[in-house]
């Protein structure tokens, strides 16, 4: 599914994507959450980038990390960057959530929208 890329989410938008976050297959969820991560559209997510990422994830879910956000998002580009050109791509994302059983741990918990359906 594609988003038209006018800036604005309207309803039939809002209900695609809460479908696919609800009831997609992991992939299709991975590569929806990469486009929305990827903030200047450029095709690839850098380290400030997911830096800030991993930060609203921290901040939205809460709790005690033994790791800083910066040290955590090091760390994932240490292991999933396979081409170290600094970047993400959309493939290495992909693969890297499924490798490496930490980032995807990471990348669940922005794609649980259970608290918020159960408000709902």
């Amino acid at each position: 599914f594609v988003f038209p890329q006018d800036g604005y989410i309207d309803f039939m938008e809002y209900v695609a994507a809460l479908s696919l976050v609800l009831r997609g297959k992991m992939e299709q969820k991975l590569r929806w959450y990469f486009k929305l991560y990827d903030v200047d559209g450029n095709g690839c997510i850098d380290r400030h980038e997911l830096l800030n990422i991993i930060k609203a994830i921290r901040a939205i879910n809460g709790g005690d990390h033994e790791t800083s956000a910066e040290e955590f998002t090091n760390r994932v580009f240490d292991r999933i960057d396979v081409n170290g050109d600094g970047e993400l791509s959309l493939d290495e994302f992909v693969e890297g959530a499924r490798k490496d059983e930490e980032f995807m741990q990471v990348m669940m918990k922005s794609l649980d929208l259970s608290h918020i359906v159960a408000m709902i």
